[in-house]
């Protein structure tokens, strides 16, 4: 019997050898999670139980479990890397269709723009992106870098704070008429970068003109023209169209008249794109947001401080370039553009078990889900108790090598001690035969 008993202490050793002997191979893996040997003794028992004064019979190997705690997360500098912080598995698709669990973010794109493993095998599943940059929460999906250039938007509104300098001197617009080409027709002028539908910008300036104490004069002007195109001065002109602002005795303003209409909102319903060529303006076939553009000139105030305007808000760009990829912690991808824009154009997926000891290890740091783990559950990073995403960055494996070290140590003391048991059951072997 204590020859069993030894040979069960040996296969234990054997495989506590092989567990340690593991993780330390892996202790350079991107997200590989260490295993620990657990083990259980063993009884014979009968029907009737086993006795009070029972011996045991050895030692059997009672289960191989992995350590999901966290690995350390390191800076990578790759445009795809990611890692989490916290719990949760990156979903793949294998190329049989299968869904893979891993914590190895080590990322790339594919020569269709498709994100895959490090190995090009599988696909990483997520959330796709609707043509506004909106993530549509549906069924996974495998996640795609869409490389096309941004179209590009038509200026719809334009936002700003400004204040007029209460003390400017007034401008008798009787004897100085407005005149763009003349500085001295008017006291200051702001100007705002426009977009038609095809990209192209036109510079609005905006000229402001003191009539009165509390009373401004606003005119505004497209490429140098009238918003309809037609020249502000010389032959055949149109006098531009003046918007009245009034403002009350402590620099607030009370109101905004254009054309016989009050509204803090100017909006300009009939602007026909152009360009100038040589002096000349034509157009340039392109067409405005159909609704008009919305200047917003509600945050105007007349203080005795110097004049000045905040960096406008606008809406309209031209088209941009993809220039680089973002990642944030939510787990959605930001392309940038050289427009200076950016657009949401999908969202990862992080999946959670109930028990996450009862995953099968696939190979090439993934898992499988088993009857044992329950079923995934699929949510964007940071909802409930799914970690965030690291980008450019990657999780170390969690391997301690001292510790692993030590129980190597430990496992070989098990091996010779178990060796030596067989060793003298042998020796007593001997004596008894020798006696016969």
């Amino acid at each position: 019997m204590s020859f069993n008993i030894g040979l069960s202490g040996l296969y234990a050793a054997n495989k506590q050898l092989d567990v340690t002997g593991n993780n330390i191979a892996n202790v350079a893996t991107t997200g590989f999670k260490s295993s620990r040997a657990e083990f259980a003794d063993i009884y014979a028992a009968s029907k009737l139980g086993t006795g009070q004064n029972s011996i045991g019979s050895g030692v059997s190997l009672a289960a191989v479990s992995q350590q999901f705690t966290q690995g350390d997360v390191v800076g990578s500098g790759g445009l795809l890397d990611m890692a989490v912080q916290g719990g949760g598995f990156f979903v793949q698709k294998g190329s049989d269709g299968s869904l893979e669990y891993t914590r190895n973010g080590s990322f790339r794109a594919d020569k269709d723009g498709y994100i895959t493993n490090n190995t090009g095998t599988s696909r990483l599943q997520g959330y796709a992106a609707d043509a506004n940059g909106n993530i549509v929460k549906g069924a996974l999906t495998d996640l795609q870098l869409n490389l096309s250039n941004l179209p590009p938007k038509a200026s719809t509104k334009v936002d700003s704070q400004s204040n007029l300098n209460s003390s400017s001197p007034v401008i008798d617009q009787t004897a100085t008429p407005f005149d763009p080409t003349k500085s001295e027709t008017f006291t200051t002028q702001y100007t705002t970068t426009l977009y038609d539908n095809q990209g192209n910008a036109h510079p609005m300036v905006q000229y402001l003109v003191k009539t009165a104490g509390n009373t401004w004069n606003s005119y505004t002007l497209i490429d140098g023209r009238n918003p309809d195109g037609t020249a502000p001065t010389g032959t055949g002109s149109t006098p531009p169209v003046a918007s009245k602002l009034s403002f009350d005795g402590s620099g607030k303003l009370t109101g905004i008249v254009t054309g016989g209409t009050s509204s803090t909102t100017l909006t300009i319903a009939n602007w026909t794109p152009g360009t100038v060529t040589n002096g000349v303006w034509t157009a340039n076939g392109a067409t405005a947001n159909p609704t008009g553009i919305a200047i917003n000139m509600a945050n105007i105030t007349q203080y005795n401080s110097a004049t000045y305007r905040n960096p406008p808000v606008t809406d309209g760009y031209a088209t941009g370039q993809i220039t680089g990829l973002n990642i944030d912690g939510n787990g959605v991808l930001f392309a940038t553009f050289s427009n200076q824009q950016s657009k949401a154009i999908g969202q990862l997926s992080l999946a959670s078990f109930n028990n996450e000891q009862g995953l099968q290890p696939a190979g090439s740091t993934t898992w499988k889900e088993t009857f044992a783990s329950g079923q995934p559950g699929y949510d964007t990073p940071q909802a409930g108790t799914l970690g965030s995403i690291v980008s450019k960055s990657l999780e170390s494996s969690n391997v301690n090598l001292t510790n692993e070290l030590v129980d190597l140590i430990k496992a070989q003391s098990n091996y010779q001690a178990n060796a030596k048991t067989i060793s003298t059951q042998s020796t007593i072997m001997q004596t008894i035969i020798q006696m016969t």
